[in-house]
C-alpha cells in the first residue's frame, strides 16, 4: 500500500542505471505510484518541460503548490496559479508546460470513475470547470495527496482518499450533465483508432469509416475532439502502453503492442506525454 520513495518532493530522483534522464533541466522530475488498481498518485516539478498532449481516462484532480501552470484542455487554454485545484474528467486530453521562468510544482490523484463511486456512493461525478483558484482547498488537497504518499496501512490510505474526494465533492456536479448528442461518425472513427493501435492507418481509411471524404473527417474530428486524428492516435497509444507497463510487459514488447515503431520510439514519446522513461514508470511502481 506504501507509496514511501526514498526522494522527497524537493529533490530530484537520481537516475537509474541504464536509464537515460528524462529531463533537460536538473530541477525537473516526476513521480508516480499505483498502490490499488484503478488509483494512481503522481508529483512533479516542471521547469522547462512541455508535456503533448495525453490522456489519462481517469478523474484528474490535484493542486498546483507553487509556480503556474499552463496548458491545453477541451479545446481552451487554461492558467492554473498556486493555490489552484485542477479538476480534470475522463478522456479529456490536455497538455502541459510552466507559464513562468521557476516552472509549476504539483501534486496529482488519478481516478478511475468506479472508484469514485465506489469510495463516495455517487455515480456520475463531473467539473465544469478545470482550473478553481481556491489557497485553503488548495493546501488541505495538497496534505492529504501527501498523507496518500505516506500511508502504509490499508485503513489509512482508504481513510484518506475518502477525506480527499470529500475536498472535491463541492466542485463536482452530480449526476454529469447531459452531453450534446455526438456525432456517431466521429464516435466510429475513435472507435476504430482503439481497436487498431498496432496498425499504420490513413486518413482515407479512417474517412472509409466515417462515410466523409478525407479532410472532411478531418476538419470534423478536429473540431469535435480539439486535436487532429494523428495526436488522438499517439495518445491512445501511449495510454495502452502505460497500462501494459502497470501490467509488468516488458518495455520492447509494449511498444509492439501499443503500435510504436520500437523501444527507442516508446521512451521518446512516453517521455513527452508523462515526464518519465518507461523503465523510470515500472521502477516506480516496484515492477523492477
Amino acid at each position: 500500500m506504501s507509496c514511501l520513495l526514498p526522494t522527497s518532493p524537493s529533490v530530484a530522483p537520481l537516475p537509474l542505471a541504464g536509464v537515460p534522464q528524462a529531463f533537460e533541466h536538473a530541477a525537473d522530475y516526476a513521480e508516480f505510484c499505483q498502490p490499488l488498481p484503478g488509483v494512481e498518485l503522481y508529483r512533479a516539478h516542471i521547469v522547462r518541460y512541455a508535456f503533448e498532449p495525453h490522456t489519462h481516462e481517469a478523474f484528474g484532480l490535484g493542486a498546483i503548490v507553487s509556480g503556474v501552470e499552463r496548458f491545453r484542455y477541451s479545446g481552451s487554454e487554461h492558467l492554473a496559479p498556486t493555490g489552484s485545484l485542477l479538476l480534470m474528467n475522463p478522456d479529456e486530453l490536455h497538455t502541459g508546460q510552466s507559464a513562468t521562468e521557476q516552472g509549476w510544482r504539483y501534486s496529482m490523484i488519478y481516478l478511475d470513475p468506479a472508484i469514485v463511486a465506489r469510495v463516495t456512493g455517487e455515480d456520475g461525478w463531473w467539473f465544469d470547470d478545470a482550473v478553481r483558484h481556491d489557497p485553503g482547498i488548495a493546501q488541505r488537497v495538497g496534505r492529504r495527496l501527501a498523507a496518500l504518499w505516506q500511508a502504509e496501512e490499508p485503513l489509512a490510505f482508504d481513510s484518506q482518499l475518502y477525506e480527499l474526494l470529500a475536498e472535491f465533492r463541492p466542485l463536482a456536479r452530480v449526476p454529469r450533465p447531459a452531453r450534446p448528442q455526438a456525432d456517431v461518425r466521429l464516435t466510429a472513427v475513435l472507435d476504430y483508432l482503439r481497436a487498431h493501435l498496432a496498425e499504420r492507418l490513413t486518413l482515407e481509411q479512417l474517412a472509409a469509416v466515417a462515410g466523409l471524404s478525407p479532410y472532411h473527417l478531418l476538419r470534423r474530428f478536429r473540431a469535435q475532439y480539439h486535436v487532429t486524428p494523428q495526436q488522438m492516435l499517439m495518445a491512445l497509444r501511449l495510454f495502452e502502453a502505460k497500462r501494459l507497463l502497470a501490467s509488468g510487459l516488458p518495455p520492447a514488447q509494449v511498444a509492439a503492442a501499443a503500435g510504436l515503431s520500437d523501444q527507442s520510439h516508446l521512451n521518446r514519446c512516453f517521455v513527452n506525454r508523462y515526464g518519465v522513461t518507461p523503465a523510470r514508470y515500472q521502477q516506480q511502481l516496484g515492477l523492477r
